[in-house]
């Protein structure tokens, strides 16, 4: 049996440890022939070192980020963390990403939080920024996709930390576009402390805001796709 290393980033807010383990009881419960263990870099236990160093020396590992954008923590933390635990038969998979199976996700929490295809629609999707100018630009491909075959009168992309646009600057740039309504689309994997900020501005400036992505079964499947396409390589290597 191989070992799926789910690795999420962790915070101090217990809501997205908990997202964490429910998309890995959902892992499991969709691949009964792989040990899904979860891990985080900070903030929570376990650590991924600790987790690494635990596994049976005859076990092979996939460490899953749970993680949007190819940025610091995928290309620098874990790689780091990885070498650390030393531990031969560990492999890392690639990130989510901008994923057509997230973004239809993003869509259907927008469809339940009552937005629909209108005309006169603006959205933003919200998502962290990064230092990594080239991590910016692929998860600015996000709203393209998600008002691709829509009504909506425009989509944008903001940054609730690092590079602008801001999301009040995303909202003034929308409408002056011609958006008459606006909704935000927050690309995020579980609720926290930064989605709340965006969710009281959106509250305070009167904006219909969606749910994060969550434990969604197609979260869940992009997973495993990624753990996968790691074997997959590895394989071939």
């Amino acid at each position: 049996m191989n070992t799926l290393v789910l690795t999420a980033h962790g915070s101090r807010d217990a809501r997205s440890a908990a997202n964490v383990r429910a998309i890995a009881r959902r892992v499991a419960r969709m691949r009964v022939d792989i040990d899904v263990r979860i891990a985080f870099l900070e903030q929570n236990s376990p650590n991924l070192v600790d987790v690494l160093s635990r596994l049976p020396d005859t076990r092979q590992a996939v460490v899953s980020p749970l993680l949007l954008a190819s940025a610091y923590h995928a290309r620098v933390d874990i790689p780091k963390q990885i070498a650390s635990a030393a531990i031969h038969g560990v492999r890392q998979a690639d990130v989510l990403g901008e994923d057509d199976r997230l973004v239809s996700v993003l869509r259907e929490r927008l469809a339940q939080c009552g937005v629909s295809d209108d005309d006169g629609l603006g959205v933003v999707v919200v998502a962290i920024g990064s230092s990594d100018h080239a991590a910016n630009a692929r998860t600015a491909t996000v709203a393209a996709k998600l008002a691709m075959g829509t009504r909506w009168a425009a989509a944008t992309t903001a940054f609730v930390t690092g590079p602008r646009p801001s999301v009040a600057e995303a909202v003034n740039q929308l409408r002056r576009r011609g958006a008459r309504r606006l909704a935000i689309a927050p690309w995020f994997l579980a609720p926290g402390l930064l989605p709340d900020r965006v969710q009281s501005y959106a509250r305070a400036a009167g904006i219909a805001m969606a749910a994060p992505l969550g434990a969604h079964r197609l979260v869940a499947e992009t997973v495993l796709d990624r753990y996968d396409q790691a074997l997959a390589g590895q394989a071939a290597a």
